[in-house]
């Protein structure tokens, strides 16, 4: 015999909601903070974002995931140029009128870093296609005997 068992929603703390929204937890509603989220409500949420959620992710203050993409840099490189808080969309475009020395630098470095990953990944591919080639030529050489 079979039970029927109630289908429970899936929840996530607010913390995790937060960071699938793309939002600074502390900047939320309280009751959003302190209670838990259902996937439906996350969902909806995302579909049909409210006033304070679109006016949260557009003046922030925005989490450093965010902060460190507007800038073009890694969260790494946030902290090495010492900012270590959330900041508002007005904050990080002063940081990027002033175009700080240290900005300049993870900017640079961050060019480097995608460069070298596309050069793996090609050297990857390459890898793998010599791999199969050579794969083939052998399968071909057994059929021959």
């Amino acid at each position: 015999m079979t039970s029927l068992k109630q289908k429970t929603s899936q929840t996530m703390k607010p913390a995790t909601a937060a960071k699938k929204l793309g939002i600074y937890l502390d900047a939320a509603p309280s009751d959003f903070q302190e209670g838990v989220v259902s996937r439906e409500e996350l969902n909806a949420l995302q579909a049909e974002p409210p006033q304070w959620l679109q006016d949260l992710r557009k003046n922030g203050p925005h989490p450093r995931p965010v902060v460190a993409a507007k800038l073009g840099i890694s969260i790494s490189g946030l902290a090495r140029g010492g900012v270590t808080e959330a900041l508002t969309t007005e904050q990080i475009e002063a940081i990027k009128a002033e175009n700080p020395l240290w900005l300049q630098h993870e900017r640079a470095n961050q060019v480097d870093v995608r460069k070298e990953a596309v050069r793996i990944k090609e050297k990857h591919e390459k890898e793998a296609a010599a791999q199969a080639a050579q794969a083939a030529k052998e399968a071909k050489a057994a059929q021959a005997r």
